[in-house]
């Protein structure tokens, strides 16, 4: 593969060169009237912060406008996500592999692979048709903001998990009627970090084009833990007519890097940087990741259309079609997984307004068409063994869905949905024709109220049932000794549907001029949550369906605002137990308790300083029968940004963990943690990074 900052810097030279076209007319008006829905659907143009709130004021429940930066640093999604309410992000491997994330504790289970949470494209899913996403493959630098509908809250017809969506609005070739800049951005830091982007804009009377290239390369703090990342996204808009406009799609990934897995908590504090294999005990020598070489590699393509029909000012059809292939090779210490999915996805949505009720229809069908290899690692060298698995699969979903939003005065509305899952997963080993096939039916439903009290500020309360049906990580149970790799084996098993019961009440609105509140409240009952238990070297092992049912209960608060002294602020706090069973009373291993971020800072004229804080206030049970702990931290940075006032360019330099803390990151999950065993993943020490972008 080229050198990604090298291949970056050419495409970002070629664009520069590119000749400019006049700017077109403003095409703001044509989209005026979108703005009265509350479903984020297709834009003509880029949105304005105002307008997005709008769409989500509307639902009655907890939701997060995120504008992405424009300045510093911007290396993975958690750069994105900070200091959200609501948003659990934990690093994972430390590096360009990006973090974990869960929402209400849907998905956190799935490590390390990701389920849980539908992530969109401009309203279009990225997910395969299973759940699962590989998180590696968004590029945060390329969207211009992030609409996260928590929970229930989540109106998409395929959102029907426990977690919610988290909606991707891309940058578009103009922004408000007006030609977006051209910009190239160069990063460099700590740990052998270089990462660059670069994006073209163009626009003219019949619509316009986006394009960005992007790579990052990255040694890594631990050994081990070397990475590069390639992206290529490009978006062009075409007017049709005065009633019809299209919007296509082509994304393309590549996506590197090195593994260096879980060790024994005592090595949090001796050797942070270290991995299995730098020491001297039988275990070392047995797991081993120099010999055994844990990575993964993820190449991803992906096509997609977007076309609104404008009927008249109170009706609208908006039609989506997406076609993704995903090679991913997942190897561990134990095994490999090369999984060849091919992934076509339909959608179609009706916006009616009737007077001053808003109804939504909508349907969606998506199907993953997968093959996926299981091999044997080899201990001494990390090739592959014998292939002890062929596993034909498919994954199919048929979405319906209604959704109404109904005034009852001028200050109190109804909002709510219906909504109908067909989940099929069918999975075969042609190598022993081992099958298993199953299908769910499963019927969805909220009902919340939105109360104004005034212009400025908002409460609501809901009640909401979600379903979530198992991934195929989740379906198979690979079993591989790590000293016996000849008898790996797989099975295949079947599991239910996981459901959950949600009520929420909460609030949004500004505080005074320019300072902004978000809290929800919020406690689901769930049955049949599915529960992974990692194996002995922290892979995947056996997932099952909990026989009585969890609680999952919390409050999800943040504050912002501000000008010259500006903040944001965000306290997740999770209390999640298992209410009966085998584990009756104990915590649901693998949720911080709490979880408190923020960033403060004070804008000296073209200067800009801050400082920021990650800290988990006590300890978090790893494992469910809770025998040990991811021990509490406080993680410290600092962020300068000079930006003169023509804002033609801007620099930056970001120290994080300033005092270089030895701590956890994130662990693996499972029934019970043995003390010596492998369990912890060792966070990041200090680092220094810094860049700059130029506009043109």
């Amino acid at each position: 593969m080229p050198h990604p900052v090298k291949s970056l810097l050419s495409v970002a030279i070629g664009l520069a060169l590119l000749p400019e076209s006049a700017l077109a007319q403003d095409l703001s008006n044509q989209n005026q009237s979108q703005t009265q829905s509350h479903n984020d659907t297709l834009v003509i143009t880029g949105q304005s912060h105002e307008v997005y709130q709008a769409q989500l004021d509307t639902i009655a429940g907890g939701t997060n406008l995120i504008t992405v930066p424009e300045t510093g640093r911007l290396a993975t999604l958690k750069d994105a996500l900070d200091y959200q309410p609501g948003l659990v992000i934990q690093e994972f491997f430390g590096g360009i592999d990006q973090p974990r994330l869960n929402i209400r504790g849907s998905g956190i289970q799935s490590n390390p692979v990701n389920r849980g949470v539908l992530l969109l494209e401009d309203g279009l899913s990225l997910n395969e048709a299973d759940g699962s996403f590989v998180i590696g493959t968004l590029e945060p630098r390329d969207s211009q903001n992030i609409l996260v509908k928590r929970g229930a809250n989540a109106r998409e017809p395929g959102a029907t998990t426990l977690g919610g969506s988290l909606n991707f609005i891309p940058r578009y070739g103009s922004q408000q009627g007006r030609q977006t800049q051209n910009q190239i951005r160069l990063e460099a830091g700590s740990f052998g970090r270089i990462g660059a982007a670069a994006n073209l804009n163009k626009q003219w009377d019949k619509g316009d084009f986006h394009l960005s290239a992007s790579g990052d390369s990255y040694d890594g703090y631990r050994n081990h833990s070397e990475g590069e990342r390639q992206a290529l996204r490009t978006n062009a808009g075409i007017r049709i007519n005065d009633q019809v406009f299209s919007r296509f799609y082509l994304n393309h990934t590549a996506l590197d890097f090195e593994i260096p897995f879980v060790v024994p908590k005592d090595r949090i504090d001796s050797n942070p940087e270290g991995v299995m294999g730098d020491g001297s005990t039988p275990q070392d020598n047995l797991l081993s990741v120099y010999k055994r070489k844990p990575h993964r590699t993820t190449d991803q393509t992906r096509l997609a259309n977007r076309t609104v029909w404008q009927q008249d000012d109170n009706s609208r059809h908006t039609f989506g079609v997406y076609v993704q292939n995903t090679y991913d090779s997942f190897v561990d210490p134990l095994s490999h997984a090369d999984t060849d999915s091919k992934t076509l996805g339909l959608q179609w949505q009706y916006d009616l307004l009737m007077g001053d009720t808003e109804l939504q229809l909508s349907a969606s069908w998506d199907r993953s068409d997968m093959e996926r290899e299981y091999f044997a690692n080899n201990p001494n060298d990390g090739s592959k063994m014998q292939q002890f698995a062929n596993l034909d699969m498919l994954a199919q979903n048929t979405n319906l869905s209604v959704s109404v939003n109904q005034p009852l005065s001028e200050r109190l509305s109804l909002d709510g949905q219906l909504r109908w899952n067909n989940a099929c997963r069918d999975a075969e080993n042609t190598l022993n024709n081992d099958r298993e096939d199953h299908c769910w039916d499963q019927a969805n439903a909220s009902l919340g109220i939105n109360f104004r009290p005034n212009d400025s500020q908002r409460f609501y309360a809901n009640i909401s049932s979600s379903s979530e049906a198992p991934t195929f990580w989740e379906v198979t149970e690979v079993i591989v000794a790590p000293n016996n790799p000849s008898g790996a084996m797989l099975n295949l098993t079947e599991l239910d549907a996981q459901k959950a019961i949600t009520f929420e009440v909460g609030g949004q609105g500004e505080l005074a001029d320019n300072h902004f509140w978000n809290v929800s409240l919020y406690r689901s009952q769930v049955s049949d949550e599915l529960i992974s238990n990692a194996d002995m070297v922290g892979g995947r092992g056996l997932t099952t369906n909990y026989t009585d049912d969890t609680i999952h209960q919390g409050i999800e608060l943040g504050l912002s605002g501000g000008d010259q002294l500006h903040y944001q602020l965000a306290w997740n706090y999770s209390d999640f137990t298992f209410d009966g069973g085998l584990y009756d009373g104990n915590t649901i291993g693998g949720i911080p308790k709490q979880m408190i971020s923020g960033e403060v800072g004070y804008r000296f004229g073209q200067l800009d300083l801050s400082t920021n804080l990650r800290w988990l206030p006590e300890d978090t049970d790893i494992d469910h029968e809770n025998t040990q702990v991811q021990d509490s931290y406080q993680l410290w940075g600092l962020k300068a940004v000079y930006q003169p006032e023509s804002k033609g360019w801007h620099a930056f330099v970001q120290v994080d963990n300033l005092a270089d803390e030895k701590y956890a990151s994130a662990f693996v999950i499972r029934n019970r943690s043995g003390a010596t065993q492998p369990s912890f993943l060792p966070g990041n020490g200090r680092s220094v990074n810094a860049g700059v972008a130029f506009n043109f």
